[in-house]
């Protein structure tokens, strides 16, 4: 049962948010691309004040695209975190000249650190581990640094379909992060079942792996494109949720809304306050301003927009 029940007023039926959802759903994050950005013409006007918001960089994406993106979301009040997919990243002079823009020109001090997903690596990086070990984060003085988790493994990764190098991978970033001051999590790509993430997530502890988890979610998007975005990033088991509803005539035309995964797992969160995921990452695939609308409509936000303020 959905935590997510509803009242009815005079004109209207509004949503009554659960103190469950309402605090599983306290400093979201949320993912954008310059080109996307481009159509939203206020952040402020979706978007808490200090919301943590990614910017993708999708191969291609000139750097000076990026950072103008940056500079507008870092102006507006906003914690920017930017993409450093490794493959892309020629060499350590691109790095050094990446991260020198970032701060130069939009005060950014956070970045999410992942391989990317091209095939072949464009220079001599491959991994998020390599980029670490340069150091150049943390002599810039960048105070966050977070990675990728992968709850339903990776066939990048592990061909084999185990999730051995990925655990690996895990092992070695937790040792770094006891070494660095800077504060680290893991932001994992998008999953749409709770029970197998809550699986995910307490093997992670029991494996020593104690790194704050950011668990990705999809926003509110139409089915079709879900399952068009879950194909090509590899999810895996939970895609059989979206499979299942797309046999259901009822549902097809439909959109998908997460709030079933993410009243399970904020119940889930209530009843257990030890539960290492610690914050919900937003990848709006049915659009930024639906998923930040949803978000408001479910407690995820408190913020006066700025055309009321």
């Amino acid at each position: 049962m959905s935590l997510l029940s509803f009242r009815k007023t005079k004109d209207t039926v509004a949503p009554t948010v659960s103190p469950e959802m309402e605090a599983f759903l306290k400093d979201y994050s949320i993912e954008v691309m310059p080109r996307t950005a481009e159509k939203i013409d206020d952040f402020r006007d979706l978007l808490p004040e200090g919301t943590r918001v990614y910017i993708a960089h999708i191969e291609g994406t000139p750097i000076e695209d990026m950072v103008a993106t940056a500079k507008r979301l870092a102006t507006d009040g906003y914690n920017v975190m930017p993409h450093f997919p490794a493959r892309i990243i020629k060499d350590e002079a691109t790095l050094g000249d990446w991260i020198a823009r970032y701060q130069g020109e939009a005060n950014v001090d956070q970045a999410l650190l992942l391989a990317g997903g091209v095939g072949e690596p464009h220079g001599c990086y491959h991994s998020s581990m390599q980029l670490l070990e340069t150091g150049q984060f943390d002599k810039a003085g960048f105070t966050r640094l977070h990675v990728a988790g992968h709850p339903e493994g990776n066939r990048d990764i592990d061909k084999d379909g185990s999730d051995k190098n990925v655990m690996d991978a895990l092992r070695w970033k937790q040792k770094f992060s006891e070494t660095t001051d800077a504060d680290m999590a893991l932001a994992t790509q998008f999953a749409f079942e709770a029970d197998p993430i809550i699986a995910w997530a307490d093997a992670l502890r029991d494996a020593g792996i104690t790194l704050p988890v950011h668990i990705g979610i999809a926003g509110p998007a139409k089915l079709q494109t879900l399952i068009k975005f879950a194909i090509a990033c590899g999810v895996g088991p939970s895609l059989k949720v979206l499979q299942k509803r797309a046999m259901d005539v009822s549902k097809l035309l439909l959109p998908y809304e997460p709030t079933d995964v993410l009243s399970q797992l904020a119940a889930h969160k209530a009843a257990h306050p030890e539960f290492n995921i610690t914050n919900v990452h937003f990848f709006p695939l049915g659009g930024i301003k639906t998923n930040a609308n949803w978000a408001i409509a479910n407690g995820g936000a408190s913020a006066v927009p700025a055309s009321q303020s």
